[in-house]
């Protein structure tokens, strides 16, 4: 399990572009990554609207947001256009970013096990080392909660 200080894994996935990003490719900047469910659900609607109308100010203290879900890069460039989310949405497909930050775990939905991303923000400095992370998000309200905490 990931923890503050830890040297953020160096994922490797594609955008709601279809390119494809390196988290490392941020480095010199502070990030705020956070990882969803599944794009253009209610929560998950609610959170990136929330970073959306926020995102000048999250740029002022010199972060980046980028989210992650295991959508498709059609679906995460549908979900982007559809709010006009201007920040990259990452397309974990195999679920391998979500594993590498130990977001993908068994939830209990509807008194079924099942296996998802639990929603999880990773902020992450300049030196892309773990800052703070915030386990089991509510996304109403949390941007807020992340950029008062920057």
């Amino acid at each position: 399990m990931l923890k503050v200080g830890d040297l953020a894994p160096d994922i490797a996935v594609r955008t709601d572009a279809g390119e494809e990003f390196r988290l490392s490719s941020l480095k010199g900047r502070r990030v705020v990554l956070y990882f969803y469910p599944r794009a253009d659900t209610p929560g998950c609607t609610t959170e990136a609207c929330e970073f959306r109308d926020r995102i000048k100010r999250f740029a002022t203290k010199g972060a980046a947001v980028v989210g992650v879900s295991p959508d498709k890069p059609a679906a995460q460039a549908k979900f982007k256009q559809k709010f006009d989310l201007p920040f990259t949405l990452l397309a974990d497909e195999d679920k391998a970013a979500a594993q590498a930050f130990g977001v993908w775990k068994e939830k209990n939905m509807y008194g079924k096990k099942v296996m998802g991303i639990e929603r999880t923000t990773f902020v992450i400095n300049a030196a892309g080392r773990i800052e703070k992370i915030y386990a089991k998000v509510k996304a109403k309200g949390h941007a807020s909660t992340v950029l008062g905490e920057l």
